[in-house]
């Protein structure tokens, strides 16, 4: 690159384009006073003919409920989702933040249906995990993943048992199962 060349690159395309629909979810949502996350960007249990519900198994990972929780989840994944996109490949973390979307979608659905998620915290959690994993060669299992597993996880399953709070520490722990599967996965296939 010569001197005075210097210029923006869209490196990581599904992060950034995450980042921007969920930043533009959020504009959308203060617009409408919460009406546009409540029916757009929140999963919650549905009736089985309402096709926008199957739609929010995938897009509540999309919505926050504030710009401290927009900006939590979308920095801890500016960092870590480059190098995973870049290790794997744009269609493969896509297909890692679906699955991983619609896993903690269905689990919302399934085991409390009287209460909405949003946000992309599981998608962080799987892309923790998925992280952990990149360095491996030779099929065994990483130190590094085990380590991350017992203290992200760990601690996971520890809030969901001693703290009510409005963080949905079981999005964390499936998105850390969903990183982990898909890491071995994608290995797997190297």
């Amino acid at each position: 690159m010569k001197k005075g060349n210097i210029r923006l690159v869209y490196n990581s395309p599904v992060v950034l384009t995450f980042a921007l629909v969920s930043l533009l979810a959020l504009l959308a949502d203060a617009a409408t006073n919460g009406m546009a996350r409540a029916r757009f960007f929140s999963v919650y249990s549905f009736p089985l003919d309402d096709f926008s519900g199957y739609l929010r198994l995938v897009t509540h990972v999309l919505g926050h409920s504030s710009w401290e929780h927009y900006t939590g989840n979308i920095t801890l994944m500016l960092v870590i989702g480059p190098a995973l996109e870049h290790r794997y490949g744009s269609s493969s973390l896509l297909f890692c933040i679906f699955l991983t979307a619609l896993v903690t979608g269905i689990a919302q659905c399934v085991m409390f249906p009287g209460v909405a998620l949003c946000g992309a915290s599981g998608i962080v959690f799987m892309m923790i995990l998925l992280a952990s994993m990149s360095g491996t060669r030779g099929g065994g299992i990483p130190l590094t993943m085990v380590a991350v597993a017992i203290f992200y996880l760990g601690g996971e399953i520890a809030a969901a048992i001693s703290v009510r709070d409005n963080i949905s520490q079981l999005s964390h722990i499936l998105g850390g199962l969903c990183g982990a599967a898909m890491g071995f996965y994608l290995h797997a296939r190297e």
